[in-house]
């Protein structure tokens, strides 16, 4: 019994470590400057961006490119501009962050 509570225990530790460590990516790729997870900045919260998508199975991708090459219209008038500090690699791992927000 015991081993099996450590066992969940570790995973449970695992999982919110890994979901930190994309807020501290987040952190260190400026995304906060103009996002925050629950409330609007300059861009949407990122809460708002994971329900907007939510179900759709081209998400990911779409957002990726959209976390590296910048886009607009989606959430108004004010653009998201590029990001080439973020690696394609990074911004999949950020979004899939993202869309796991709930």
């Amino acid at each position: 019994m015991k081993a099996t509570l450590l066992f969940v225990a570790s995973l449970s530790l695992m999982a919110s470590g890994s979901a930190l460590a994309n807020a501290d990516l987040a952190k260190a790729k400026n995304c906060m400057s103009c996002h925050s997870v629950d409330n609007k900045i300059l861009g949407p919260a990122f809460k708002d961006v994971a329900k907007k998508y939510a179900g759709d199975k081209t998400a990911e991708a779409k957002l990726a490119t959209k976390v590296v090459k910048g886009g607009s219209g989606v959430w108004g008038a004010i653009p998201m501009p590029a990001n080439a500090q973020v690696s394609e690699a990074e911004a999949k791992t950020l979004v899939k962050w993202v869309l796991s927000l709930k």
